[in-house]
């Protein structure tokens, strides 16, 4: 079967520490490069996005200084600010992994984040 692009998501909850952010934003990642066989040079990009309650560290930061199960000094990170939606759940780091994989990806939701999407989780 031939590679093609898939967009991998995945959700986890944090605290507002450097520490929580640091932690959760590795877990969630290495979990999704676990799962989905994924190595370095397969990654495209990877997209975070946390809500307005966690301000003290950019989860791209936390995952460079963290310890990825693979080398990610040469992929191109992104951070922005998760859309406020009224009655949103709080304390959330997500994650669009894009890499190219010879079959569709399981997607990653830990720590709670279940809730945000069921039918991705197991």
């Amino acid at each position: 079967m031939e590679k093609r692009a898939y967009a991998i998501r995945g959700a986890i909850f944090a605290e507002n520490t450097k520490e929580s952010i640091q932690e959760k934003a590795v877990k969630v990642f290495n979990e999704i490069v676990k799962r989905n066989g994924i190595q370095s040079q397969d990654i495209v990009s990877l997209h975070w996005t946390l809500t307005k309650d966690l301000d003290v560290m950019n989860p791209a930061t936390a995952l460079r200084l963290g310890n990825p199960l693979i080398d990610v000094s040469e992929i191109p990170l992104f951070c922005s600010q998760e859309a406020f939606i009224q009655g949103g759940r709080p304390k959330v780091i997500r994650i669009m992994l894009t890499a190219y994989m010879e079959k569709k990806p399981e997607h990653v939701f830990l720590d709670g984040a279940e809730v945000l999407r069921p039918d991705f989780s197991k």
